[in-house]
């Protein structure tokens, strides 16, 4: 027996034509093994979200370049250079951060 929300969303799909991508079908295919989270769980998933949402301000010294650099990057991103920063940041320390030179090797490597 599906949900209720789920029954819903089916129908709003319906309704207005557009289909469902493969996430939102597997939801509605796994909708009644749906099972509510006990309030410990819930609580410490929130705490989990809220800790990962937390921010700090710091205070850095970077180059007069380097900085000028990042605003023009930023603006040709359409972002602030604040947050180019944080980004860059956090691609580095989560392993996400690639140099390009060592892309383009590889992508020529894989070429042959």
């Amino acid at each position: 027996m599906k949900t209720k929300l789920a029954s819903q969303q089916n129908q709003a799909n319906k309704s207005n034509g557009s289909p469902l991508d493969k996430f939102e079908q597997s939801i509605e295919d796994n909708a009644e093994k749906f099972v509510p989270l006990s309030d410990k769980e819930k609580n410490e998933v929130e705490s989990i979200i809220n800790m990962a949402n937390k921010t700090k301000n710091i205070n850095i010294r970077i180059s007069a370049y380097d900085i000028e650099k990042v605003k023009q990057r930023s603006a040709e991103e359409g972002i602030p250079y604040q947050t180019l920063i944080s980004s860059i940041i956090h691609k580095y320390i989560s392993g996400k951060l690639v140099n390009e030179g060592d892309v383009l090797k590889s992508m020529e490597l894989l070429r042959r």
